[in-house]
């Protein structure tokens, strides 16, 4: 029988701390992200469904996942899925992961590997969502920066928004909005942003004028390109040059500290999921 990994085996056997690692690993080991197959997005009635393959030496892997935004007045998971991993010789499959699971844990390994050679040791930060990925990102700072301090928004929150931005170190942006989050002008020139909760190319939760002052980290030029929203709408402002886009494999691998803002904009790739699920597998055997 195929051995099947629930979230509660995923989460025990790869500390969040141990996830970034894993991704900063593979990417100074030479991984491109250019390489990967594109992810293959179907609208549904109720949300999308989304297929993304990847391949590495030693596996092949699969994530069928769904986005269901109105599942949050529901009180259910806005992201649900389940990822299949094969042997690459033989293509047969050898484990099953828990999807939404290893997406909650990737993601914001992807993101702090990104940007965390530009946060102090005790960051300010601001959380824009209390769904999966907020919590997440919050779970990923303590464990990398144990005396960080967070500050959670939702819709309903009677949070002073205005005073927590102009002290934020970094501000992570992990919802559903389909339109600039803030006024960017009350980030201060040292704030970093991470912003992971949209792949779509008309939606945006930061808006172009951070973009414009900003050194502006992606996963893949190209991907940032064709499906996020914040880089696309920014660059169709005339407000940022595609050239200036810094990809994570630089950043990750010593690019320069930036003298200024930094925003980092992650919808997710297809090869991040199977770095993290190979770390998974690998705590297992």
């Amino acid at each position: 029988m195929i051995p099947y990994l629930s979230a509660e085996r995923v989460f025990a056997l790869l500390p969040p701390a141990d996830a970034v690692a894993a991704i900063e690993d593979a990417l100074r080991a030479g991984l491109d992200p250019a390489a990967g197959v594109p992810r293959s997005a179907v609208p549904m009635r109720h949300g999308s469904m989304l297929l993304m393959p990847a391949e590495s030496a030693a596996h092949a892997g699969v994530k069928l996942v769904t986005v269901a935004p109105g599942n949050a007045g529901r009180g259910l998971p806005t992201i649900s899925g389940v990822y299949v991993v094969f042997d690459a010789g033989t293509l047969r499959p050898v484990a099953v992961l828990d999807g939404t699971a290893l997406t909650t844990l990737r993601t914001p390994a992807v993101s702090f590997a990104a940007v965390r050679r530009f946060l102090p040791p005790a960051p300010r930060t601001v959380v824009f969502g209390a769904g999966a990925q907020g919590g997440g990102h919050a779970a990923t700072l303590r464990a990398l920066a144990p005396a960080a301090s967070v500050t959670v928004v939702t819709r309903s929150s009677p949070v002073p928004v205005e005073a927590a931005l102009r002290d934020a170190d970094l501000v992570v942006c992990a919802t559903t909005a389909r339109e600039p989050l803030f006024d960017s002008r009350l980030l201060n020139d040292r704030a970093v942003v991470v912003a992971v909760g949209s792949h779509e190319p008309d939606a945006r939760e930061v808006d172009s004028a951070f973009c414009a002052r900003a050194t502006v980290i992606v996963e893949d030029r190209a991907t940032a390109l064709r499906e996020c929203g914040d880089v696309v709408r920014a660059v169709a402002d005339g407000v940022l040059d595609p050239e200036r886009l810094v990809g994570i494999a630089e950043a990750v691998g010593g690019a320069p500290v930036p003298d200024g803002p930094v925003l980092f904009k992650g919808s997710g790739m297809a090869w991040q999921d199977l770095v993290v699920a190979e770390a998974v597998l690998a705590r297992g055997e």
